[in-house]
């Protein structure tokens, strides 16, 4: 089955919370099985996530966060409930279709930066951009994260959070209709963790993307559209935002 997204024109506006939404999760659950005793991860989760939106999943480990992310990126499936994107459920297609919509809707920004060490920055986004239908150049992608005069620069010549921007440089570059951040300033101190999270909503209103950051740090929940809590597998609670807090001006 054929996963295509309506074109989207990159744009400024608030997340579109009348629109149909993006994402659409209904009484998922997740059990995973260890051994002789069965681990529920997620306990009947139900979302809607809205196009543009910057939704924060926030809540202690073992909550169920990283294992609600990796079924929204096709990357795991429930053991019951449905996940859709757009009008395709994630969970009874085959794996082929689910690799073709990693390829080409999702981005994917992790806590540790899994850049090529060989490579300068530019190189590492370029690995995405030659493969990606109708993406940002490399430079414009890291221009996007602050780093126009890092480009040639290998990892190792950068800080922790100049390699993150560059990871999330990669992961925006092909222009995906999803961002999905798992503590992306996990690995840092707090200063370095805002120009991060500085540069991921940049890129959200620049580009129009669909970003949904875990997290187990409350600060970070006053940048988001939404705040959804998450604890013991359930939604604890959602928070709308009538105000949000540019990043800078966190601190934890």
């Amino acid at each position: 089955m054929a996963l295509s997204l309506a074109d989207r024109t990159a744009t400024n506006a608030e997340p579109e919370s009348n629109a149909a939404p993006v994402f659409r999760i209904a009484n998922l659950t997740k059990v995973y099985q260890m051994g002789d005793v069965a681990v529920h991860a997620l306990r009947g989760v139900t979302l809607d996530i809205h196009p543009g939106e910057f939704l924060v999943l926030l809540g202690p480990s073992g909550s169920g966060k990283s294992t609600l992310l990796n079924i929204i990126g096709g990357l795991d499936r429930p053991t019951s409930g449905t996940a859709f994107y757009c009008d395709h459920d994630l969970t009874t297609v085959d794996e082929e279709a689910l690799t073709r919509y990693r390829r080409e809707h999702v981005g994917f920004v992790f806590q540790f930066y899994n850049l090529i060490p060989s490579l300068t920055a530019r190189e590492n986004v370029a690995l995405v951009t030659d493969i990606a239908a109708n993406p940002l150049s490399p430079d414009a992608a890291l221009a996007l994260v602050g780093l126009t005069s890092r480009l040639d620069h290998f990892p190792s010549q950068l800080s922790g959070g100049e390699q993150q921007r560059v990871a999330i440089a990669r992961a925006i570059a092909k222009r995906p209709a999803a961002l999905l951040c798992d503590e992306p300033t996990g690995a840092l101190d707090a200063a370095t963790g805002v120009v991060v999270l500085a540069a991921l909503a940049h890129a959200n209103r620049e580009l129009g993307t669909t970003t949904i950051v875990i997290t187990h740090n409350i600060a970070i929940g006053d940048m988001a559209d939404r705040v959804v809590s998450l604890a013991d597998g359930r939604i604890a609670s959602i928070r709308t935002n009538q105000t949000k807090v540019v990043p800078e001006s966190l601190s934890w």
